[in-house]
């Protein structure tokens, strides 16, 4: 079994993730950031990956460090998770549409990590959530899991359509990347033979 956890302690949050990359999308998200724990939920059930993330913050701030430290841990367990990464599929991608948004997510689990972030979310808020957290969170899951990823605005108007189309559309992406392909279940997807 491909699965890995993680826990992260400092002196703004305490976070612990658990992770299956051969499971089924079952998940128990609980961040004290309700709008964040629906993302994760879609992250998780989308991309099959099974997820248990708990995380306290320094919420009497903000929900900022919550936000990017899940980010940190959930990429570190992606990456002890997938081992030295054999047979993978390597790359995913994603058009997801949802109602007026439609976004599209490609990734690499390169171990080079960059994010390209072509997203507009209209408004500054979606409930009590900063949507600024959208894009550091997926900063902090690029960087720590090692991944290239980009993921750009096609339409909407939206914030919360926007933002969770951009969830679904990663999920996705790393619902294909993520899984082994039995032609190459030995062979790591790379000419340099390792990544």
């Amino acid at each position: 079994m491909r699965t890995a956890q993680v826990s992260r302690s400092t002196a703004e949050t305490e976070i612990s993730v658990s992770v299956n990359l051969d499971g089924s999308g079952t998940y128990d998200n609980q961040t004290g950031v309700g709008f964040f724990d629906h993302m994760l939920d879609q992250l998780s059930r989308h991309s099959l990956i099974d997820m248990t993330i708990r995380a306290k913050g320094d919420y009497h701030i903000d929900d900022h460090h919550t936000v990017e430290d899940t980010g940190i841990a959930l990429g570190q367990a992606l990456v002890q998770a997938l081992g030295d990464k054999k047979g993978i599929n390597r790359y995913g991608e994603c058009h997801l549409p949802m109602d007026d948004a439609q976004v599209r997510a490609a990734l690499d689990l390169s171990a080079r990590p960059f994010l390209v972030w072509n997203v507009d979310l209209p408004t500054q808020k979606i409930g009590s959530f900063d949507t600024e957290l959208v894009r550091e969170f997926f900063q902090a899951l690029a960087t720590h899991g090692g991944i290239t990823l980009h993921i750009d605005q096609i339409h909407g108007v939206n914030s919360h359509h926007i933002a969770e189309a951009a969830f679904k559309a990663v999920a996705r992406a790393l619902r294909t990347a993520v899984e082994v392909d039995p032609r190459k279940a030995d062979a790591v997807p790379s000419t340099k033979g390792a990544l």
